[in-house]
């Protein structure tokens, strides 16, 4: 399966540059899998397509202030720092820019006294990082960091927390699980009152998931592992929602990654786990666990899309995006939203 076989062609005056306000005012493409029709909607709408026992899967993580800007000791060069993942107490797996400048045993000094001790590199070009801070490192972070925005992004966001979902909880995250940014707390309220069952899994999005594909050839590429839960308590909601012939509704690719990753095939059914996961999902793959997925318009060859095809059919999901294109839909992390039923 070649990567080029999941290319688009889109106008760049279609990527989002700000969220529509309210968050539920953003348009909905309802994809018809069976029936193969497309439907415009509004996503305040979405609670239409869901019934009193559907499992509504939600991705809690949140984005941390993981953009640091700091100067090297010995030098005074300007350095810029991505936090990744926390690989030990205080210890980082970092992306820094320019990297032929940050070597091993390097200094890196930032505002409010917190200072980066550059340990090793990694196979990814990365470095680990130590950091020292007089306060809590979570609390320095979130004051002199900045939200990660994708660079596709040109525009300053002005209220970082519009890059959060409202359920984000869990701090862990490099980029925001965008499909959730169209809940409202009423909108979820409401969907609450008509029965649907709420539950939340936990998926760390790390780098690995925005990365370009390099390979020509789809089964060549591999992914870079991310942490993600899925507790007991929604391992068994999951699977009494199963029992009962009713909907797992993922929202997001992560939460459709976390739910197959906790399959236990042997067992059919979900079983709590905490762990890593690395699984790329590509057309040829059968889902065990998501019957429906809510999930935003993705970058050509990417994973993401690649996932998309692989539930909903290579074909209808490019014939979705053509029609999307056609009716100015607006894309990527602040664009609108697709329902794949």
């Amino acid at each position: 399966m070649r990567v080029s076989d999941f290319d688009y062609e889109l106008p760049l005056e279609l990527i989002a540059q700000s969220p529509v306000e309210p968050r539920d005012q953003s348009r909905l493409l309802v994809v018809h899998r069976k029936e193969r029709l497309l439907e415009d909607r509004r996503f305040c709408d979405i609670g239409d397509y869901l019934d009193a026992g559907d499992a509504l899967v939600i991705n809690n993580t949140r984005v941390i202030a993981a953009r640091l800007f700091g100067r090297r000791r010995s030098t005074g060069a300007k350095i810029e720092t991505l936090l990744l993942r926390e690989i030990r107490k205080d210890t980082w797996h970092c992306l820094v820019r320019p990297g032929r400048r940050v070597l091993p045993g390097d200094v890196i000094e930032y505002p409010e006294h917190l200072v980066g001790y550059v340990e090793d590199r990694t196979d990814d070009g990365g470095r680990l990082i130590r950091f020292e801070s007089p306060r809590p490192l979570n609390a320095v972070i979130d004051e002199v960091g900045n939200i990660p925005l994708p660079p596709y992004i040109k525009q300053e966001l002005k209220v970082p927390e519009r890059y959060q979902t409202v359920y984000a909880s869990r701090r862990g995250s490099v980029a925001a699980p965008t499909a959730g940014l169209h809940f409202t707390p009423e909108l979820l309220s409401k969907l609450r009152r008509r029965g649907v069952r709420l539950v939340e899994v936990t998926l760390h999005v790390g780098i690995g998931t925005f990365r370009p594909v390099t390979e020509d050839v789809v089964e060549q590429h591999r992914m870079h592992s991310e942490v993600f839960e899925v507790s007991s308590d929604a391992a068994q909601v999951i699977n009494e929602v199963k029992e009962q012939g009713k909907s797992v509704v993922a929202v997001g690719t992560t939460s459709v990654r976390s739910l197959e990753s906790a399959w236990d095939e042997s067992r059919k059914r979900v079983v709590p786990t905490r762990s890593e996961t690395d699984m790329f999902i590509y057309p040829g793959y059968r889902f065990r666990v998501v019957d429906k997925l809510i999930t935003n318009f993705h970058l050509p060859k990417s994973t993401l899309l690649m996932l998309v095809c692989a539930f909903a059919d290579r074909e209808l999901v490019l014939e979705a995006y053509r029609h999307a294109i056609k009716e100015r839909y607006r894309f990527f992390s602040f664009g609108d939203a697709m329902l794949v039923l």
